[in-house]
């Protein structure tokens, strides 16, 4: 009897991860083959690993603001920029995102759906859009600059800067970092947090040893909806970095517009290991620090 309970219950569990398995494989690992493929083939699909080594060796020059020239490697710069970039939007998402689902866990159930509704209002527009509108908002002759002029505080040059393209990411994905960590901060048992105080533990102590533990796994899933989108993208950099500033998501496309498919897919194949690997970094330390390394 309890074998044929079991049999049903895994027959009934595979055919629910049937649909799911399927659209995976699908969706998610028939294209990262053909990523990795093309990373590794030429134009004729031999065999090569010329796509990877040209993303370590191409070198180009560039001019400093004294006038000289210096080689660099191109696409070791774009990548350096593109993470530095995607790590300040995933720390500011962070900083902001973090408090703000503490106060919607905490609020009433009513509270916590209109808090949750206004922060899903602005997901409801479309991404070019909602980089169009900063862009109005940012640029010299933009919004910004018209309520400094009127409040007499003078102007500023925020289009073209890097600070323009982080405004950017972290408006578009920061709904990305609240929405993990909200999710696991709501199912959190708010008796841990008043036991800790009753046996006088203040404030800071109660995050750093109760709380923040509790929620780190929505912390990492908040992480890596931010870091990933922020690094790979193109259209933010394009429009609210006026050009100036190319991320590794533009080197893409610029190869993919080029037609050069397979250098394409080797800065996507790098990509991917780069951000498997620091995930892979990431959670093993999360687990150290929320479960005493077991």
């Amino acid at each position: 009897m309890k074998k044929t309970t079991r049999r049903r219950g895994a027959l009934v569990g595979g055919l629910t991860r049937g649909p799911y398995e399927l659209w995976a494989v699908i969706f998610i690992l028939v294209p990262l083959a053909f990523v990795a493929y093309y990373a590794f083939t030429d134009n004729d699909f031999r065999f090569t690993t010329d796509n990877i080594a040209r993303f370590f060796n191409a070198t180009s020059s560039v001019t400093d603001a004294a006038g000289a020239q210096s080689e660099v490697r191109t696409y070791l710069v774009i990548s350096w920029r593109s993470l530095k970039l995607a790590f300040l939007s995933t720390v500011v998402c962070l900083v902001l995102g973090y408090p703000l689902a503490y106060i919607i866990s905490r609020a009433s159930p009513k509270a916590q759906k209109t808090m949750m509704t206004l922060i899903m209002i602005p997901m409801w527009m479309n991404f070019l859009i909602r980089t169009y509108a900063w862009m109005t908002i940012l640029q010299d002759t933009g919004i910004l600059n018209n309520l400094l002029g009127m409040l007499h505080l003078g102007r500023v040059h925020i289009i073209g800067t890097e600070t323009a393209v982080v405004i950017g990411m972290v408006y578009d994905y920061l709904p990305y970092m609240i929405l993990p960590i909200y999710s696991i901060m709501a199912k959190m048992d708010y008796k841990l947090i008043e036991a800790a105080r009753d046996l006088g533990c203040r404030p800071m102590g109660v995050l750093r040893r109760v709380i923040l533990p509790l929620s780190m796994p929505g912390v990492v899933n908040g992480v890596t909806m931010v870091l990933i989108p922020s690094v790979s993208t193109f259209y933010i950099s394009q429009k609210l970095g006026d050009g100036m500033f190319f991320l590794l998501g533009d080197a893409i496309e610029g190869q993919y517009t080029a037609n050069n498919l397979h250098f394409a897919a080797a800065i996507a194949f790098i990509l991917m290991i780069a951000l498997l690997a620091a995930m892979a970094v990431m959670r093993r330390l999360t687990d150290k620090y929320t479960y005493g390394g077991q």
